[in-house]
């Protein structure tokens, strides 16, 4: 039997961080009883060879690496029967956090070694895929000059957010867009729209978490119409998990979204990365469309928490 393809972005996250880190990943597949051949990549090239690997009829794949990685490699799996494992190498690893996938190394490749998958959702954005969630308005403005300050000034990633957010409030307005929501058509004016793939909770028990990724819905919020001062106050509720009611309207039952503007391009975030497209932006989910290695989604001892 042909060894199990192991690909690690070696540009972020901890196997960046740690020059042993391709090591402790074969440590933690042989302990688990698994032949693997690991390969550094870049994290562009993430996508180019999880197709390249689903063409040539691996049945499993490995892709280890943040969320932007894992998101490029679903992009190139979704409706293949290639099945994705995940090592959470990243930062904040939302995406697998949410499929209950340990961060523990040895824990993961035991997991991966039990071969259980699951079929779960991704969303998409104009034949764009994306595992976490999209923005269009304040936050991808707050991205771009974030990469901007790195890229020129050498910031660290928390104080060139910090600098964005500051200079993107100054220059605060709102866009005026058309939401088509399955049928329904609204003009809503809002410095911010999020679009998530399946239900994100925004209560106090876990903000910014999903409860399932396989329920097939899309996940909208609007911020309501705000001034500077309002907008900066919604901003520090939702820091402390202090948010009203009518900071962000929620919309429920979402299958499909186009988005309309009269701008002649949007930017829009896509798991963290900034694009810019023409309008309008048609959103949709991709029902169980990518075949991960996961646990079970019901919990032992019971049925899945009710949502929030």
């Amino acid at each position: 039997m042909a060894p199990i393809v192991v690909l690690l972005n070696r540009g972020g996250g901890a196997v960046a961080a740690d020059p042993k880190a391709a090591d402790k990943v074969r440590d933690a597949f042989e302990a688990a009883g698994l032949d693997i051949e690991i390969e550094l990549i870049a994290g562009d090239d993430c996508a180019v060879r999880c197709k390249a690997a689903s063409e040539r009829g691996d049945e499993l794949l490995v892709v280890g690496g943040g969320d932007g990685t894992i998101s490029a490699a679903a992009s190139a799996l979704v409706d293949t029967k290639t099945v994705l494992g995940i090592l959470p190498l990243g930062t904040l690893n939302h995406f697998a956090r949410d499929l209950g996938i340990p961060t523990d190394l040895e824990e993961a490749a035991k997991l991966i070694a039990r071969r259980g998958d699951r079929r779960v959702d991704v969303a998409e954005m104009n034949d764009r895929i994306f595992i976490n969630n999209s923005a269009i308005g304040l936050y991808p403005l707050m991205v771009l000059d974030r990469d901007l300050q790195r890229k020129r000034l050498g910031r660290s990633k928390r104080l060139a957010m910090v600098v964005a957010s500051l200079r993107t409030l100054a220059r605060f307005n709102h866009q005026r867009l058309t939401l088509t929501v399955n049928d329904e058509k609204e003009r809503v004016d809002t410095p911010l729209l999020f679009v998530g793939n399946n239900d994100y909770r925004i209560d106090l028990g876990a903000p910014g978490q999903r409860e399932s990724i396989e329920d097939g819905t899309l996940s909208v919020f609007v911020m309501r119409k705000k001034t500077r001062r309002g907008l900066i106050a919604a901003s520090i509720r939702a820091l402390f998990n202090r948010a009203r009611d009518d900071d962000m309207v929620k919309i429920e039952n979402v299958q499909r979204l186009r988005v309309s503007s009269h701008r002649s391009a949007l930017a829009a975030s896509l798991d963290g990365e900034v694009v810019g497209a023409a309008p309008p932006l048609d959103y949709k989910i991709r029902s169980k469309a990518l075949r991960v290695i996961a646990p079970d989604s019901e919990p032992q001892g019971g049925a899945r928490g009710s949502k929030r």
